[in-house]
């Protein structure tokens, strides 16, 4: 299994977009995403994206020189169109707007069509906090890329649809919590498909609707599908991914799920940043922040439980222990990325 320092992985990933047709900013954005996705432990939405990115590049459909269009807007409102351009790039440029918006009104909203993949939602979460503002970010797959059957149906009807909401304050930095709608995200599926790795009993449905740890039986044909969150109660993480499907299609001209949809590409998603200055107050929130935190770290744990997980929590662990030691990367994901390399004639690092 290599172990690559983020370093290198970034230069890496980053001529591996130069020599797919992107410009220096595009593939500067996207790779330092990816990369940052793998040191917080989110390897679903890192580098094991670079083949499918690529791929859509060379067939067209990812436009690397589109950038976002805004079609809508007001003081505190965004309607953006992203012309199929490269995700990353798209959803850090609305953010940055809505940011620059939410220092001057109470909220500040927008919304996202034709984009491709936008990566790790808690990516532009961690942009907001960096200002002090609270935010939340949900994305559909346009429509396409369905993965998750409603309770009781054996056929896919809608994306993983996650949610983020992202929060300023806290000792060790923002409370990020960022969830797919999902048992688990299908790049999760995916990694362990390539990796030719099981996946673990409650992710995945077979065709007929009963368990299953074969990965290759999501994209099969008929397809498998990815259970909803909530296991015994999963009617309510499908009701939060149908709210979400309306949210991100409907709201931003976009689409939501319909019958025989052209291959997976990118997402809709719908963007909220609230300033809070003008509610309750930036002190007060933070020293709620404070206290809450202290309160909920410090009760009692059970036998064997050496520390208590908040949002944020995992990521910055890894992300830790990554910088120190490198990112690990399965070897059936490294030789995808080692034979796109050789593809484009681009230099494997050493480490």
């Amino acid at each position: 299994m290599p172990v690559v320092t983020a370093e290198t992985l970034t230069s890496f990933a980053k001529a591996l977009f130069l020599k797919a047709g992107c410009d220096d900013t595009g593939a500067t954005i996207v790779s330092e995403s990816l990369v940052q996705a793998n040191l917080r432990g989110h390897d679903s939405h890192g580098v094991m994206r670079i083949p499918f990115y690529i791929g859509k590049l060379k067939d067209g459909s990812m436009h690397p020189a589109a950038r976002l269009t805004i079609e809508k807007e007001t003081p505190a409102s965004l309607v953006g169109d992203g012309g199929w351009g490269l995700g990353q790039v798209l959803a850090r440029d609305l953010t940055e707007r809505l940011i620059a918006k939410c220092a001057v009104t109470a909220i500040a909203c927008g919304t996202l069509k034709r984009s491709t993949h936008i990566g790790r939602l808690g990516e532009y979460a961690e942009m907001a906090a960096e200002h002090g503002f609270f935010s939340m970010i949900v994305a559909n797959t346009h429509g396409a890329a369905q993965r998750v059957a409603p309770v009781g149906g054996k056929r896919p009807r809608l994306g993983t649809n996650p949610i983020c909401m992202g929060m300023p304050g806290g000792a060790a930095g923002p409370f990020v919590f960022d969830i797919g709608t999902s048992a688990t995200a299908e790049g999760k599926v995916r990694v362990k498909k390539i990796a030719g790795q099981p996946v673990p009993l409650g992710w995945v449905l077979d065709p007929e609707g009963k368990p299953t740890t074969d990965p290759n039986q999501l994209y099969g044909d008929p397809p498998g599908t990815i259970l909803p969150l909530g296991g015994d109660q999963a009617y309510k993480g499908f009701g939060l991914a149908f709210m979400i499907e309306m949210m991100c299609g409907g709201l931003s001209g976009g689409q939501c799920a319909y019958p025989n949809p052209p291959p997976p590409l990118g997402n809709c998603a719908m963007f909220m940043v609230l300033n809070p200055d003008f509610f309750g107050g930036k002190d007060h929130l933070l020293n709620e922040v404070k206290n809450l935190e202290a309160y909920v770290r410090g009760v009692p744990r059970i036998d064997g439980c050496n520390e208590v997980f908040l949002p944020g929590d995992p990521e910055r662990k890894t992300m830790s222990a990554r910088l120190a030691s490198g990112i690990p990367l399965d070897d059936g994901n490294w030789k995808a990325l080692v034979d796109l390399a050789g593809q484009l004639g681009v230099t494997v690092p050493a480490d």
